[in-house]
């Protein structure tokens, strides 16, 4: 048998390949948009890509399921579990629970595990030429390394009202029925790691065992023993906040991915071509240098998503492709680096990227504003933006300083206060700049960033405190 997990750590999201390598046929499972990395891995093993099928609807990317299935002629498998709400909207061969989907001597079968969502499956691999039983456990959502799937996605992100009630209930029988009955030996695959929004305490290492999590895990003593009221609140007590594009993922995967096909070459813009367009407002310039160039030299207009481990999730901070469909120009040193980035960006459904500039030269530029700790209560009409996590936030804030996650700024952008001079922080800087440029390219002109975020800030105050005492 041939296992492979594919893992994006910006999305912190896994995806399988598995194949009989006797009959040379495989199944992909939470497949990504970057369909290459499965088509390379088949052919490397001279197998041909049969099945396709996914855990559930997710809501942090965008899902390669439908065209690598329309791509290879391979079968789409769906889940027609849950309730009508969140069937999917697209054509696929439906599964049920206890369904099997046979790849040579290689078998896959569905189990229905609702709770993260009322849809969810998970995988129960057996590879039929070296055990009689089960060995490996794709478990999507339901549970991770040391953590489960959060069931309040539906509410915090997609318009639900109060399922995460609901979703924890079904999230403990799935345990308790379904999980717990397992062999210790059988081998936990999950879809995320460490950095997904879908947990709150998912571990770091890519996989687990039944065992293990039955007899370490922070939820088993709850379930073991029968304690439903206790686990629901353990575990709806301090999720992080929900970045809003989630909802949009959820709908999008719900009703059909958009097949994307071959795509135009990337066109390359001049400073005046590009200047041209930023002052007609017809383009989303993205600057995707580090954050310390970006400050002393911003374009006008432009958004701040840095190329690096957070670009996907950035991204998808800074851009609503449902609200804003103009066409999207990336700053990349060339043509491989800019399709790398139309690449990520269309795992989040940002599939609107037409061309690259090499250089700021020629472009309109300004120097970010900034304002020091010691001189934040000297600026007058302000408005102290936090823009970390609630959870942050309640673990320590400015005074007077109003909580909203980076994640939600481009939605909720009319709530805030264009007569007030906007101090934006996070904790460290980064995603202060993501959400600044974000305001400054809505047409707020009153913002500053704080110097040294929160953390700046709270060495300010020790500081402070030394002098004084």
């Amino acid at each position: 048998m041939l296992f492979k997990h594919f893992y994006d750590e910006d999305l912190a999201q896994g995806s399988y390949l598995i194949g009989c390598q006797a009959k040379g046929e495989a199944i992909v499972v939470d497949a990504w948009r970057n369909l290459q990395t499965y088509l390379d891995e088949a052919e490397r093993n001279n197998m041909k890509i049969v099945a396709v099928t996914e855990t559930h609807i997710h809501a942090d990317y965008l899902s390669g399921s439908r065209e690598l299935a329309a791509m290879t002629g391979a079968k789409l498998y769906l889940s027609d579990e849950g309730n009508a709400d969140w069937k999917y909207g697209f054509d696929g061969i439906k599964l049920y629970d206890g369904d099997e989907i046979k790849l040579g001597n290689i078998t896959v079968k569905a189990m229905h595990t609702p709770g993260h969502t009322p849809e969810h499956m998970s995988f129960l691999v057996t590879d039929g030429a070296a055990a009689s039983g089960p060995g490996f456990y794709l478990t999507g959502d339901f549970v991770f390394v040391g953590d489960i799937g959060r069931p309040d996605l539906l509410d915090e992100a997609a318009g639900g009202i109060d399922t995460r009630f609901v979703g924890a209930k079904l999230l403990f029988a799935s345990l308790r029925d379904k999980f717990l009955n397992l062999p210790d030996y059988v081998q936990v695959w999950p879809a995320h790691g460490a950095g997904s929004a879908c947990g709150k305490a998912l571990g770091a290492i890519p996989s687990s065992t039944v065992g293990y999590e039955r007899n370490f895990s922070w939820w088993a003593d709850y379930v073991k023993r029968g304690d439903e009221a206790g686990f629901t609140k353990a575990l709806l007590d301090g999720q992080p906040d929900a970045p809003l594009y989630f909802g949009r993922m959820k709908m999008q995967n719900k009703a059909g991915p958009a097949l994307l096909g071959e795509r135009p070459a990337l066109k390359t813009y001049t400073a005046s071509e590009l200047q041209a367009a930023l002052d007609a407002d017809n383009v989303i310039f993205v600057d995707t240098r580090n954050r310390d160039s970006y400050i002393k030299n911003y374009v006008e207009g432009s958004l701040f998503v840095p190329m690096g481990k957070s670009f996907i999730t950035y991204a998808s901070y800074a851009i609503d492709p449902l609200t804003d469909q103009r066409p999207i120009v990336v700053l990349a040193q060339d043509e491989a680096s800019a399709e790398k980035m139309r690449t990520k960006m269309s795992y989040v459904g940002i599939d609107n990227v037409v061309g690259y500039i090499s250089s700021l030269e020629g472009l309109r530029t300004s120097q970010v504003k900034m304002v020091s700790p010691a001189d934040l209560a000297n600026v007058k009409n302000s408005y102290i933006l936090d823009v970390r996590t609630a959870n942050e936030y309640t673990a320590g804030h400015i005074q007077g300083a109003n909580q909203l996650h980076v994640g939600r700024v481009v939605y909720k952008q009319n709530s805030l206060p264009k007569d007030k001079n906007l101090v934006v922080h996070c904790q460290a800087g980064g995603r202060a700049t993501v959400a600044a440029s974000i305001l400054r390219a809505a047409g707020f002109e009153r913002v500053l960033e704080l110097e040294g975020s929160y953390a700046g800030y709270e060495s300010y105050l020790k500081n402070r405190e030394v002098v004084n005492a």
